[in-house]
């Protein structure tokens, strides 16, 4: 397939995704109006469009691939960032609400209504276990899926394998990072 088609397609793509990045402008034009979570998760909308949006002219300039792969796995790895955060940070934000809840109605009958019990602790014990082997697994993968394309885009040199090297410990560094983070923030929740 050509470099023009798939410039079209993406340029295709960004306008009709004005349905997501149009709330999302809208969301951290709000400011403080919005929770912290939601304009968090607006910018990591914004910074997957704006990749697509990047992509469209470089494929119909006709950019070497490993330049194409490397800013669209730029902009995944900026968006999952914005996205994590943005999960952490509705979770902070939730769990500050049910202990102020909890103060005001006198502590033990709020936090038995909102307090899980029987299958839905399991089930949000194994939420975590889930997340955390998820990202244990998508960082290799996206780190191998990074170096062959850097690898196999073009003539072979040094640079480039320099290059594949740095992409997979990045990835895999940065998948590691978020889960640990998550493993963390899962046993303190259940402290």
């Amino acid at each position: 397939m050509s470099h023009a088609v798939l410039g079209l397609g993406a340029a295709a793509l960004c306008v009709s995704g004005c349905v997501w990045y149009l709330p999302a402008v809208a969301d951290l034009r709000a400011g403080d109006d919005r929770p912290r979570h939601r304009r968090t998760a607006a910018a990591a909308c914004l910074s997957g469009w704006a990749t697509t949006a990047l992509l469209a002219p470089l494929l119909f300039l006709c950019a070497p691939w490993p330049v194409v792969a490397a800013v669209a796995l730029t902009g995944a790895v900026l968006t999952a960032g914005l996205g994590c955060g943005a999960a952490v940070c509705r979770r902070r934000e939730r769990r500050a609400a049910r202990e102020e809840w909890a103060e005001l109605t006198g502590g033990a009958g709020a936090a038995a209504v909102i307090r899980p019990t029987g299958r839905d602790t399991a089930r949000l014990v194994a939420r975590p276990r889930r997340t955390v082997a998820g990202l244990l697994l998508a960082g290799p993968l996206t780190a191998g899926a990074a170096a062959a394309a850097v690898l196999y885009g073009g003539p072979a040199g040094g640079g480039r394998t320099i290059a594949a090297l740095a992409a997979v410990v990045s990835l895999t560094g940065l998948s590691l990072g978020a889960a640990g983070l998550r493993a963390h923030a899962a046993a303190r929740r259940a402290r």
